[in-house]
């Protein structure tokens, strides 16, 4: 099973990460725990680039380019490899955040995103939760971190485009993607995430 998380800035996706990881070990399954943009020893090296707050002339074209390079390298060094050994796969992170970010909030097209995450696509997700939350929340959540990176960075504008981009994929994929009201306490998220998976099984 292929299950990956999504949302914006301070949705709480980590925390929950982690308890759906620890459930399902507690069950003895065999779980790849992994992220995106990185996973890799070169996709980390490509995150850097990418989230590296003094790279704010990086072009909407390059940056997609980049997000679809880690996970090319992701998916034939982690992802595919695991899902054939019949792991389960949990993923911060995967091809619907590049449809949000950059097909969405930068206007680069939907087409663009999907041609150039041509092997993704062979790779759709069983499930995907959406952790779905107002970006002025969200922001204020993480505007206590010691560090933010560029995309933390970016103005409201664009995390709220973001978040419509992430509606709207919902919407046109709701046998896939699960939105969650990011209102709630991790504790009651992470509950609500690990019913449904219980459900799957």
């Amino acid at each position: 099973m292929f299950i990956t998380f999504e949302g914006g800035e301070g949705s709480g996706k980590t925390t929950i990460i982690n308890s759906l990881n620890n459930f399902l070990a507690s069950l003895q399954h065999q779980v790849v725990l992994t992220r995106e943009p990185g996973g890799t020893r070169i996709g980390e090296k490509i995150r850097d680039i990418i989230l590296d707050a003094q790279n704010i002339d990086i072009d909407p074209y390059t940056e997609s380019i980049l997000f679809a390079a880690s996970r090319a390298q992701h998916l034939k060094e982690v992802i595919i490899p695991a899902l054939q050994a019949g792991k389960i796969v949990i993923c911060d992170r995967f091809l619907d955040s590049s449809i949000a970010y950059q097909a969405y909030a930068r206007h680069l097209g939907l087409d663009f995103v999907l041609k150039v995450n041509n092997l993704a696509l062979q790779y759709q997700p069983d499930i995907t939760f959406y952790i779905d939350l107002d970006p002025i929340i969200g922001l204020k959540r993480i505007s206590t971190r010691d560090k933010l990176d560029r995309l933390d960075r970016a103005q409201l504008e664009f995390h709220q485009k973001v978040r419509a981009g992430y509606l709207t994929l919902a919407k046109d994929n709701p046998q896939r993607i699960i939105i969650i009201d990011g209102n709630q306490s991790k504790e009651q998220i992470a509950r609500l995430v690990i019913a449904h998976i219980q459900g799957l099984f």
